[in-house]
């Protein structure tokens, strides 16, 4: 049996939710590394780091393997995005279709507007991310973000946006960013405000867009934050 048909074989095993692995080089061969999925949820994955730090002990991981369940093998925007990140090839394997697709990175990047939604890949922190490189050519890090951090006990937005290089200020001005608390215990939602009292912004489930700073946004708004180096 060769690795795509393990691989095959592991998502079918876990279907309808998505399989994940490695194509680990082992000795000269190309093997298939089955993993853990740690997503919340069946239609995403979170590869477990522990499995990725053992697939790399073992041998030399050279690509990332993920299933689609009920769709097709065509990646997603987050997998695209997510491709540029590993530097890897990537291969998706479609059930029940069994459907195939690789691609490798190409220097994509996903538009500010009208990105899909995807937690921990492209989302409102990736979009804060993505802009001020694009606004600013500030370059902010990557945090690991895990699903519903904001309901698990966690406080990241409040707890690393000093360590970033954001301070507390009164009023926005174009390109501050808004953390706002939306049926949270915790501010849990950043929004970058523009000029026209408008925010660039991704709420979960929803394509990232332009919206109006209106009531509900500034009711739910918890601080004003300026990145310090811009004044």
């Amino acid at each position: 049996m060769d690795w795509k048909q393990e691989a095959e074989a592991y998502a079918k095993s876990e279907y309808p939710r998505e399989a994940c692995g490695l194509i680990v080089i082992i000795k000269g061969r190309e093997r298939f590394w089955p993993c853990q999925n740690l997503a919340i949820g069946d239609d995403h994955f979170v590869l477990k780091p522990d499995d990725y730090a053992a697939a790399e002990d073992a041998g030399e991981i050279v690509a990332v393997w993920h299933s689609h369940c009920g769709i097709g093998a065509e990646p997603s925007e987050a997998d695209l995005v997510s491709c540029e990140k590993t530097g890897l090839a990537w291969y998706i394997y479609a059930t029940p279709s069994n459907n195939w697709c690789r691609f490798t990175p190409t220097g994509y990047r996903a538009p500010l507007v009208g990105r899909q939604w995807q937690h921990g890949v492209l989302d409102c922190y990736s979009l804060v991310k993505d802009a001020y490189v694009e606004m600013f050519r500030i370059h902010l890090p990557e945090f690991e973000r895990n699903d519903n951090w904001w309901l698990c006990g966690e406080n990241l937005y409040i707890d690393n946006f000093a360590k970033v290089g954001f301070v507390q200020v009164e009023s926005p001005r174009h390109g501050d960013a808004l953390l706002m608390q939306i049926a949270s215990p915790v501010p849990n939602h950043a929004a970058i405000w523009l000029e026209g009292d408008m925010i660039l912004h991704h709420i979960h489930g929803r394509l990232s867009s332009k919206d109006v700073y209106g009531e509900y946004y500034r009711k739910n708004t918890a601080m004003v934050l300026r990145y310090a180096a811009r004044d």
